[in-house]
């Protein structure tokens, strides 16, 4: 087995790996780096030669994982490239507007090499992948094998992280190497927690992002929705209303879920909502595949039962902020010229209202510089804009989709791994993730992977 991390820096970026076990060539994932512009958002493709690929693996279908896929499928023209369903649709929604992000900064930015690809690219690209459900076994050439054939197979898992997402169980001359991508191994409100395989492993390829932090004491899930609730009950008598910075892919669809609930049950009284653009595009792939996907509630169409209102780029400055509202608006992180971030701007200075987080933030984003400030701090939202004043509340809900570490490490053990390699994290949760394993597995090899280096395994 030959690995080597195309992400290029150990952290959360450009995800991508390179793996090659009995000479068969893969690349599991193909993301964009969310921070980075032009080739320094790419993972390190140069590493591997064009065209020797012999497949490509999408765990799901968030920016960081299949940001630059056009780009490697042009590098690997070769290369059969296979995903679910869900991820499919997805994928497609979200390369077409990455597009037009990346049009835009070109214009704003003057970044040259934007965009990476084209929406013909993108179009020509859909048509190339291939299809793949949850526990079938498949060759790298693309056919479906019975449990009995000997060739090398791969096989999709559950990863209850969102629609559509999956880790992949590679079988080969005896061998297991199971890579998890974005795994959750708790139930959220709409997603169903990961079924994955818990047979002992040879090699493990292992997502480590919240390795840094450890869970709350007595958390649940049930309990931090109930919260959730209170607080909005709060907002709301205070005569506010209450803006949830989400990602349009995953948190929009996870918030919508608990105002249903909250709502069928009577807890909630009807309150007009507002999303974006993008969130109401991909919230249709969530409605037109509710009845054939793992998750929780299934068949509810989120669109038609909660009836959000869509609110555009060139309304979100202008319309009318009346009482008891709720915009669920991204991005998650509040970047620059998203909706989030601009209305925003129009809630900071309101002492009525309420900004509720519900994901993680990047420190250096807007949204991470908000989650961190004092009440009454000036803050400058976007680069060249006014200074305002906190004033608004704030308050923050653990609704992850990752996995945390302490049911991250409880997989690890159950499947006792000759090898773990630990991938997607920052260098405290890396670490973290390192020692542990080095104390409670001490016969198992630890790889915190540099970028670029080859490692041999046996």
């Amino acid at each position: 087995m030959r690995f080597i991390n195309l992400t290029r820096q150990s952290e959360i970026g450009a995800n991508s790996y390179f793996l090659e076990i009995e000479g068969r060539k893969i690349i599991l994932d193909a993301g964009l780096h969310p921070k980075k512009l032009g080739e320094e958002a790419l993972p390190h493709y140069r590493r591997i030669r064009d065209g020797e690929v012999d497949a490509i693996i999408i765990s799901h279908a968030h920016q960081d994982h299949i940001g630059s896929l056009p780009v490697l499928m042009r590098r690997q023209s070769r290369a059969k490239v296979f995903m679910t369903t869900a991820t499919a649709r997805l994928t497609d929604i979200m390369l077409h507007n990455s597009v037009n992000v990346m049009s835009r900064q070109r214009d704003e930015l003057g970044v040259a090499s934007y965009p990476l690809f084209t929406h013909r690219e993108a179009d020509q690209a859909r048509t190339l992948w291939q299809e793949v459900g949850i526990r079938q076994r498949w060759s790298i050439d693309g056919e479906r094998l019975g449990p009995s054939d000997p060739e090398m197979s791969f096989e999709f898992f559950h990863a209850g992280h969102i629609l559509g997402s999956v880790g992949a169980l590679f079988r080969a001359d005896g061998k297991r190497i199971f890579y998890t991508g974005d795994v959750n191994f708790f139930d959220q409100a709409l997603q169903k927690r990961a079924e994955f395989p818990e047979e002992r492993l040879d090699a493990l390829i292992i997502e480590t992002t919240r390795g840094d932090r450890a869970l709350r004491p007595n958390y649940s899930r049930e309990s931090e929705e109930n919260r959730f609730l209170k607080c909005l009950l709060e907002a709301f008598a205070r005569g506010g209303s209450v803006l949830i910075p989400v990602f349009a892919l995953g948190k929009t669809q996870e918030v919508l879920t608990m105002l249903h609930r909250f709502r069928s049950s009577g807890l909630l009284l009807e309150t007009p909502i507002y999303i974006g653009g993008l969130s109401t595009k991909v919230t249709i792939v969530h409605d037109q595949l509710a009845s054939q996907c793992l998750r929780n509630y299934e068949g509810l169409q989120l669109l038609d039962t909660l009836t959000p209102f869509v609110l555009s780029g060139r309304e979100v400055g202008t319309t009318q902020i009346q009482r008891n509202r709720l915009y669920l608006l991204s991005s998650g992180m509040m970047t620059e010229n998203t909706l989030s971030n601009q209305m925003a701007s129009r809630f900071l200075e309101r002492p009525e209202q309420s900004i509720f987080f519900v994901g993680y933030a990047d420190p250096e984003s807007p949204g991470g510089r908000l989650k961190a400030a004092k009440n009454e701090q000036l803050l400058q939202l976007e680069e060249g804009g006014n200074h305002l004043r906190l004033l608004c509340s704030r308050e923050e809900f653990d609704f992850s989709a990752h996995a945390p570490r302490e049911l991250l490490m409880e997989y690890i053990e159950k499947t006792s791994p000759e090898v773990v390699i630990l991938v997607h994290g920052d260098p405290p949760s890396l670490e973290w993730f390192k020692r542990t394993i080095s104390e409670r597995l001490p016969d198992s090899k630890v790889i915190i992977p540099e970028p670029g280096k080859e490692y041999r395994l046996e």
